[in-house]
């Protein structure tokens, strides 16, 4: 048996000036040619152990390490960061601190330059590289121009270049929207096919993990589980206690067999099916059949709620919006927001979601058309009249967040409204203990992980009382377990009367959550309704370069619009609740 390519004994990691290990007793091996994910939730130590395999631990963060990192026979603690980055190449999480040149082509040139290669060769890799990518029609813009995707692809470029032999990627697709995300993936599923290069990538997205060869799951800077992908992905208890968010797919079927065990054949249960075409194959072979009656009751019943949302609070009439000349960021969009609603806003970057949003609470006003809050036109009510009304939750907390102290975000709105003291104090509580902070006033927000800075955000829109919450991108950055508590919380407030508008990239938070879905692109609603009817539509989604969760795909197949694993399986015949 040949030596693996990446070795990793007894690996102990502790930061300089923490207690705890991050890393603590990692035992892995990676072979020629292999593609590992790995996989955990926030904190786990997915990003420490990717940074011990190029040397950036212990050389430039540094802290106690104990055993050994060996890679290609050389030990990352004797060898220099530049030394392994010969044959260790890594594509960070923050991709965008990694371009620095002022085209696309020097960027891609600047490594293979610094490692003296003949500039002959140095123009075949840009070349080869770029062509590989997708890029080399735009090799001389500046990386400044270039959409998310484009300067992901750009990274990933540059470090292919150098001729790596073992490739690490540090969550790639972080907030990419759809059609970005499926570039880099793609990218990825052919690199993983290339036998020359050891290939280990940290994702979030369970459905990208599928096309590995070994998943690793790591909580607490432990490996908890190694193994090949359908045995890890298979164990849907594991996943959802570690964290990391299970195949909708597995999950129904183990759902069906804890159900009907006498059904599901022992087949199934050892090797249960992972992707939609073989969760259409394994269901023909059952005799499960879905009710129609409890479907269209699930439908009807959805209908009747949607129906009851009549009072519009938000109104859109043929609304444009221009940046310029050349670019309409809206072309004639038309709707209403209904007071109760959960609206989703999909589309990929550029579509307009965005744009939209920020004129529901004055943040732009039209350039056409006309918008209407409680029935009066924006532009007569301004930006501070209308943020009472209709609150604005930003992607990225850190924007929002300025206090040193939760108490301090949080009454900012009240104080700025000249509410009394006492007023303020009231509205601070009742805000914090709706998004699950009470007891954190006198923290330091900025001390807080990713999930609490957002609940800090939420909750200081909150304390203003709008009758709307607005929330771009809510679960961005997240792990799944935060991504929950994050939405069940948004959902909490809308079911004691909040309005909400939430922009997301993440399908399955859609299918889960959502009333109604509006889809988006070239500044054009393509599509708008009901989440399932929405779903039901894979061509026009598919055009407008999303996808529905594989779950959803998987049940459009069976000729039905299933958004959870939980509400087909009661809908399978003889076995509703």
């Amino acid at each position: 048996m040949s030596e693996p390519i990446v070795s990793i004994c007894d690996l102990q990691y502790r930061y300089r000036g923490q207690k705890e290990f991050a890393l603590n007793g990692i035992n892995l091996d990676l072979s020629k040619g292999e593609f590992l994910v790995v996989m955990g939730p926030s904190e786990a130590g997915k990003s420490t152990l990717a940074a011990t395999i190029n040397g950036l631990i212990p050389h430039f963060q540094k802290g106690k390490l104990i055993g050994d990192v060996t890679v290609m026979g050389r030990k990352t603690r004797e060898n220099t960061v530049a030394q392994m980055a010969e044959i260790v190449g890594m594509v960070f999480q923050d991709f965008e601190a990694q371009l620095f040149s002022t085209n696309v082509e020097l960027e891609v040139a600047f490594g293979p330059e610094n490692f003296a290669v003949e500039r002959e060769e140095i123009g075949r890799r840009i070349n080869e590289n770029l062509d590989y990518v997708g890029l080399d029609a735009i090799r001389h813009r500046p990386p400044s121009t270039l959409s998310g995707g484009q300067k992901q692809k750009l990274a990933i470029a540059s470090v292919l270049a150098l001729k790596p032999t073992v490739l690490v990627m540090d969550e790639p697709t972080t907030d990419l929207d759809p059609i970005s995300k499926m570039g880099v993936f793609e990218i990825t599923h052919r690199l993983c096919k290339r036998d020359d290069l050891t290939l280990m990538i940290i994702e979030h997205e369970t459905e990208e993990a599928l096309y590995a060869d070994r998943v690793a799951l790591i909580k607490d800077g432990k490996l908890v589980k190694v193994g090949a992908v359908r045995e890890v992905l298979s164990d849907v208890d594991l996943m959802e206690k570690m964290g990391v968010m299970p195949l909708g797919i597995p999950k129904f079927f183990k759902r069906m067999g804890i159900r009907r065990p006498k059904v599901l054949c022992s087949i199934f249960e050892s090797n249960l099916p992972l992707t939609p075409e073989e969760g259409f194959e394994a269901f023909t072979k059952t005799d499960w059949k879905i009710s129609e009656s409890a479907y269209q009751k699930l439908v009807s019943e959805e209908h009747a709620a949607l129906a009851k949302l009549n009072r519009p609070l938000i109104q859109c009439r043929n609304l444009e919006h221009s940046y310029s000349k050349e670019v309409k960021a809206l072309d004639g969009v038309s709707l209403d927001i209904f007071e109760g609603d959960m609206v989703a806003i999909v589309g990929q970057n550029g579509s307009g979601k965005t744009t939209l949003a920020k004129h529901f609470n004055g943040l732009l006003m039209p350039t056409g058309g006309e918008i209407l809050v409680n029935d009066l036109p924006t532009r007569e009510q301004g930006v501070f009249k209308l943020g009472q009304r209709v609150g604005y939750v930003f992607q990225n907390p850190d924007h929002q967040i300025f206090s040193e102290t939760v108490f301090d975000e949080v009454a900012f709105s009240p104080r700025l409204r000249k509410l009394s003291e006492d007023e303020v104090k009231q509205r601070v509580k009742e805000a914090l203990k709706a998004v699950g902070l009470a007891g954190y006033e006198e923290q330091d927000p900025f001390a807080l992980t990713k999930s609490g800075r957002q609940r800090v955000a939420v909750a200081s829109v909150l304390a203003a009382q709008p009758e709307v919450l607005i929330l771009d991108e809510p679960t961005t950055g997240l792990d799944y377990a935060e991504q929950r508590s994050m939405m069940d919380m948004v959902c909490r407030l809308n079911e004691q009367g909040s309005t909400i508008i939430f922009i997301t990239h993440h399908m399955w938070v859609v299918a889960e959550y959502a009333r109604r879905v509006l889809v988006l692109k070239d500044g054009k609603i393509l599509l708008s309704g009901a989440t399932r009817d929405v779903f039901s539509h894979g061509d026009e989604l598919r055009d407008s370069s999303l996808r529905p969760p594989h779950f959803v795909e998987f049940s459009n197949r069976l000729g039905h619009t299933f958004l959870t694993p939980e509400e087909m399986s009661n809908c399978i015949e003889g076995v509703q609740d």
